[in-house]
């Protein structure tokens, strides 16, 4: 019974997960149409639109990993959660929370800063979840016997550094740091800077523990390659944040090493996801083909941001590139190509897992064309960012007007918009039946936990 209440709540975080998911790319799609056609849509003006699709995106990844760990720990892990009242409560909390954010947002009231742009009062009912979830992990990671796999190295950390990091970004509601423009940026960036570094820590947890399930092979998630990955994660999540700052005064051998270590650590993942795959066999594929595929992906997307990364960081183009679209490029390959493409692995595989195969398929045509259209539209996604900072950047150092310079771009961001809506009818084709699947495992729970 203790085991179906976990695994129900576990459930629920999932379902919401793909929920945000999908409502962040419309309102993506939404958005980007606004910013091409600036009279479309105007019921929900562009000012209200970021924001909802800003939060709900983050919300999908922070949602999916935490029901991930719920799932995973107890049914793999031998990692017991002490109570379900906690797990309700962070759930309950979390919902809650969610709603009065959104609503705030089309309301028109705001009071926050880039990414929490909500009031900074809802800033203090996040910190209690992550609490409560912090708490609740390790009272039960601790029962766990023997040298803990790096995957539980990993989830710890990201979630202890992301109370640390969310809290270090409400800094600026403190006059003494609010009143300090240099000291304010600083902070402000490295903290968000490190609270990515958190996130990656809980995907790249889950990317281990899945690659370990789906091969078979318990020594992965023990082997020097991912402890040197986790290391590495770990320095990037302290000191890469370096290299973003370009606007505060820094030693640029403070960049330089931060730069470093972040693409080591990519190199390594694409490494271990690379040398994994052919440890797979055709059975073990064919059983979680969407998570086999889904990390495959997700391999492709890091090789393509690490060769991205390498270019823009060449002192002769990074002039022309920064502060351009190609940075969004590398945000969004980073974002949808690689952390996305492993929890939707991790999604499938529960919903999947959790069912016992009774009412979960993964190998529809439905579910595949889905797939190969959120991948080709991601990527003319992808390169249309690139070209269209090529551009920008070329004619801002002819010294454009950027009046002149947005004009010139119009025709690539018009492009985009489209591969946008390309990505959410992806999404769609591929999550409908999910969502389905997985409302019906819940009922089921629900009627065995009252039986």
């Amino acid at each position: 019974m203790a085991q179906l209440n976990h695994n129900k709540t576990a459930l629920c975080f999932i379902l919401l997960s793909l929920i945000s998911l999908l409502g962040g790319a419309l309102f993506g799609c939404i958005a980007a149409l606004q910013f091409v056609y600036p009279d479309f849509a105007q019921f929900l003006p562009f000012f209200k639109n970021r924001p909802l699709h800003v939060s709900l995106v983050i919300a999908w990844i922070f949602l999916s990993s935490i029901g991930g760990i719920y799932y995973y720990l107890p049914t793999y892990c031998k990692g017991l959660w002490q109570t379900f009242t906690m797990q309700k409560t962070h759930l309950i909390l979390f919902i809650i929370t969610g709603i009065c954010i959104l609503s705030c947002y089309c309301l028109g009231i705001f009071g926050g800063r880039e990414y929490w742009e909500y009031p900074p009062v809802f800033s203090l009912f996040i910190l209690v979840t992550w609490i409560i979830f912090a708490i609740n992990f390790f009272l039960s990671v601790r029962n766990i016997k023997g040298p803990w796999p790096v995957y539980i190295w990993m989830w710890a950390t990201g979630v202890v550094f992301f109370i640390i990091t969310f809290s270090e970004s409400n800094l600026w509601l403190l006059p003494a740091i609010r009143n300090d423009s240099i000291r304010d940026v600083t902070i402000q960036w490295k903290a968000y800077g490190s609270l990515i570094g958190s996130w990656n820590m809980l995907v790249y947890g889950t990317g281990i523990f899945l690659m370990e399930r789906i091969s078979g092979n318990p020594n992965l998630a023990r082997s020097k390659s991912s402890f040197l990955l986790y290391i590495l994660g770990l320095i990037n999540l302290l000191f890469g944040w370096a290299h973003h700052i370009y606007v505060v005064p820094i030693n640029p051998i403070i960049r330089t090493i931060s730069y470093l270590v972040s693409m080591s650590e990519w190199i390594l993942l694409f490494r271990i996801i690379y040398t994994w795959r052919e440890n797979v066999s055709k059975a073990q594929q064919h059983i979680w083909l969407f998570s086999f595929r889904f990390i495959l992906t997700s391999d492709v997307w890091v090789f393509l941001n690490i060769i991205l990364a390498l270019l823009i960081s060449i002192p002769a183009i990074n002039v022309y590139t920064h502060g351009t679209h190609i940075t969004v490029a590398h945000a969004m390959g980073s974002t949808i190509g690689i952390n996305t493409m492993i929890l939707l692995a991790s999604c499938f595989f529960i919903a999947k897992e959790s069912a016992k195969s009774e009412t979960v398929r993964d190998s529809g045509k439905q579910e595949f064309w889905g797939w190969v259209i959120l991948n080709v539209s991601l990527l003319f996604f992808w390169l249309i960012l690139i070209l269209a900072g090529v551009k920008k950047g070329v004619l801002t150092a002819q010294g454009i007007s950027f009046e002149e310079i947005m004009i010139a771009i119009n025709p690539y961001m018009k492009i985009f918009a489209f591969t946008g809506i390309g990505i959410f009818a992806g999404l769609c084709l591929l999550l409908g039946p999910l969502l389905i699947n997985l409302s019906k495992t819940l009922l089921i729970r629900h009627k065995d936990i009252n039986n």
